[in-house]
């Protein structure tokens, strides 16, 4: 059996045919129209979806479903889009639009959930029953299973972890207020935090690679510093992973989940992320002291394609 995942982002709409395992037969990507209207937008993915079937060597009629991630609050059970701001849509019934054109089922979901999805069944372990997915991009998304099953919430939305608070009239954050986690662990902060510790010390490593990138950080420059030898790159990162770490405490003192995966483009530093943050969250979460169970912190294994995976899961789940 083929299905369609469908992840629809800001910029980009990215989609696959995908089997019953959740391998990615075919996958491409068109540039998102959404801000001009619903229905073109629809449109669009309808006539993606067809395209990707196509490519993959079959038709609409040979796909079970289609299954598609939005950002925003969605109402899953009937296919709407209640609001998501950087799609410009607002009640938009995205799902009975493109089933309507496509002719198949369509199942419609949270993106940051859906990516969550794919991951847990990557994942493929029966013990793990309550797990949470980790995104450090723009801003920090994550998404919530709970034996088994998302959590979506009342309202479509749960799983904002980012808007966890972590440091009372901190660093502004683009949702209103100061101190949320986004504002220091996302890939936006590093850079921020990378560029402001290059301007203050200027002889550094970090303040010479910035210059030779036209004067701008990235993701990777504090890390690229640090393995260098270099001080100032190593206290970014130490830095970086602590406000990483801090934020999972809180997820895992809420949540206490079995398994916790960290996606998204700061996750490709792999160990050189991921191990300081565990040390930390070992040292420091409420139960340390205890023979109970310890929540697994590892990296995504799905990348980019989480989104596509957990989209077409949504029909097979």
């Amino acid at each position: 059996m083929k299905y369609i995942g469908i992840d629809v982002g800001g910029t980009a709409i990215k989609a696959g045919l995908v089997d019953e395992k959740g391998n990615i037969i075919v996958k491409d990507s068109i540039t998102t129209k959404a801000r001009e209207s619903y229905e073109i937008l629809s449109a669009d993915i309808a006539e993606f979806a067809k395209k990707i079937a196509l490519k993959g060597g079959c038709t609409l009629d040979e796909v079970e479903s289609i299954g598609i991630g939005c950002p925003g609050a969605i109402d899953h059970e009937n296919g709407v889009v209640i609001y998501a701001n950087n799609l410009n849509l607002l009640n938009a019934p995205l799902g009975k639009t493109i089933s309507e054109l496509t002719g198949r089922p369509v199942y419609l979901g949270n993106d940051a959930n859906c990516a969550a999805l794919g991951e847990f069944f990557a994942l493929n372990n029966d013990e793990v029953q309550n797990f949470i997915a980790i995104t450090l991009g723009t801003g920090v998304g994550g998404g919530i299973i709970i034996n088994k099953h998302i959590f979506t919430g009342s309202n479509g939305i749960a799983g904002e972890l980012g808007h966890i608070l972590i440091k009372a009239d901190g660093e502004s954050c683009t949702c209103g207020r100061k101190g949320c986690w986004e504002a220091y662990a996302s890939a936006t902060a590093l850079i921020r935090q990378t560029e402001r510790a290059g301007a203050e010390n200027p002889d550094s490593l970090v303040a010479k690679l910035i210059e030779e990138n036209g004067g701008k950080g990235s993701g990777k420059t504090a890390f690229i510093a640090a393995r260098r030898g270099d001080a100032t790159g190593q206290m970014v990162v130490d830095n970086y992973t602590r406000y990483v770490a801090e934020g999972l405490i809180d997820v895992i003192n809420i949540f206490q989940p079995d398994a916790i995966v960290i996606g998204g483009g700061v996750s490709k530093e792999g160990e050189g992320l991921i191990n300081p943050v565990r040390d930390y969250v070992k040292k420091y979460f409420y139960g340390n002291f205890s023979n109970i169970k310890k929540t697994e912190i590892r990296l995504a294994q799905l990348g980019n394609d989480a989104g596509i995976v957990g989209a077409a899961l949504l029909g097979i789940k």
